[in-house]
């Protein structure tokens, strides 16, 4: 593992972003495929009901985690680029010190949190008692593990590989313990056991490997008392902000409607909804793919080239995207279900009716996938948060109004929803570059 001394040079733009999803694909495609193999054990060695309990438990999860946590590795990717070029390791060890404090503080409220929905509102979600204390650990060891500083320290210093052999130990580790699990006993809590360790191993290797890369800035003498560090930093005080309602938010919309399944239409709903959701994430993790990818050089890019390079590296992200994002669709339509049936059994062979708006949400989303990080990397962080809550609450306004429809027409409103989104995304995203071509004399986009 090379130290930051060492760390290699740069390529420039859509090279280097290809470069970094090829690594991500690398390790997204493998754990892809152990997913699916671990789902289709977790489905088949529980029945109906049991994998609805595990979904609600891993969606409440989920929705901790985004309001607990504060997605700190946009901050160090944003701020951290450059003092990592200049090589200023005083100034990244001290942005990476109040990440990580707010990692770490994020995590403690989110027990808190965790404590009061299970203990005093576990019923609300159609949550069985013999679950509670079982949903509560696990949600707890989600939460510390999902401290995203050493993922954004190891992306700034374009060490995209060393993420991917870091990542690749969660789909090994649950498909190995899944297939012990089902040749012992299933059920729901062996399962939450091993999902919880695998998460909190890889946290603690992340931390491991950031440290390995950048020993100059994780020392203490670069540690800042936190709350006088965001006093003094203002544009970053503000871009937490942003993110943080922009990540709640995205969160909601993506776990909401699995809770809502729960709430309105019972526990086996949810398991048919979650099952489809699951194959659904794949697509929304190619788009996190290429988002995470391109974020780091679209700051970079900002700083280092003209509007002109810039623009084009934006369109080339976009039209690779919306090509991954036709092929998506079509494979859903034509192979949906024997998918579905193939992992989950006849049993859940209703779930590739849900599956098939779900995938048309996930790939309009990835058709949009340079917007965000594009205004995040320009100084326009604030328009995805607005865009999303306008979203989540007109979203929130159509399951309420019509969840009787059942799953699969709020699968269709969450596919309406996606494309709303993107479609604001876009037409922001456009006036934005038009505005910075236009004050750079570089011409209209």
């Amino acid at each position: 593992m090379e130290a930051s001394d060492s760390m290699r040079p740069r390529r420039s733009g859509f090279a280097n972003i290809l470069k970094n999803v090829a690594w991500l694909l690398g390790g997204k495609g493998f754990a892809g495929v152990c997913s699916i193999a671990y789902l289709a054990i977790l489905a088949r060695s529980l029945d109906l009901k049991d994998f609805g309990h595990f979904s609600l438990i891993f969606a409440t999860g989920q929705l901790l985690c985004a309001f607990a946590t504060f997605d700190t590795w946009q901050t160090v990717v944003r701020f951290g680029a450059e003092p990592a070029h200049r090589r200023d390791w005083a100034r990244f060890g001290n942005l990476a010190w109040l990440c990580g404090s707010i990692d770490v503080f994020g995590a403690a409220v989110g027990c808190v949190f965790a404590a009061v929905i299970y203990y005093g509102f576990g019923d609300l979600l159609q949550l069985s008692p013999l679950y509670v204390d079982m949903a509560f650990a696990f949600n707890c060891a989600m939460l510390w593990s999902r401290m995203t500083t050493p993922t954004g320290i190891v992306r700034v210093l374009d060490r995209f590989d060393l993420g991917t052999y870091v990542e690749a130990v969660t789909p090994v580790g649950r498909l190995t313990a899944a297939i012990l699990i089902a040749l012992v006993g299933a059920s729901v809590g062996r399962f939450l056991f091993a999902w919880a360790f695998f998460d909190l191993l890889v946290g603690m290797l992340y931390w491991i490997v950031a440290r390995r890369l950048v020993p100059e800035a994780l020392t203490w003498r670069n540690f800042r008392n936190p709350v006088s560090a965001l006093r003094e930093e203002r544009p970053l005080r503000r871009f937490f902000g942003i993110t943080y309602g922009s990540a709640s938010l995205d969160a909601i919309t993506r776990q909401g409607p699995v809770l809502a399944v729960g709430f309105f239409l019972g526990t086996s709903a949810a398991g048919l909804y979650r099952l489809a959701d699951q194959l659904g994430l794949g697509i929304a993790r190619l788009s996190g793919m290429i988002t995470r990818a391109a974020l780091p050089e679209f700051v970079m890019a900002n700083v280092t080239v003209d509007i002109s390079e810039f623009r084009t590296m934006v369109r080339q992200v976009t039209r690779l995207a919306s090509l991954g994002a036709v092929v998506i669709v079509l494979i859903a339509l034509i192979f949906g279900e024997p998918i579905i049936v193939l992992i989950g059994g006849s049993s859940f062979a209703r779930a590739a009716d849900i599956l098939v708006p779900l995938a048309v949400g996930a790939s309009l989303g990835l058709a949009a996938v340079a917007f965000e990080p594009l205004l995040y990397s320009t100084g326009h962080a604030q328009y995805p948060l607005i865009i999303r809550a306008v979203g989540a609450l007109l979203l929130a306004g159509a399951i309420l109004l019509f969840h009787s429809a059942g799953p699969v027409a709020i699968g269709w409103m969450v596919a309406m929803w996606a494309g709303l989104v993107s479609l604001a995304m876009g037409v922001v995203s456009a006036l934005v570059l038009r505005a910075m071509a236009r004050k750079s004399g570089a011409g209209e986009v």
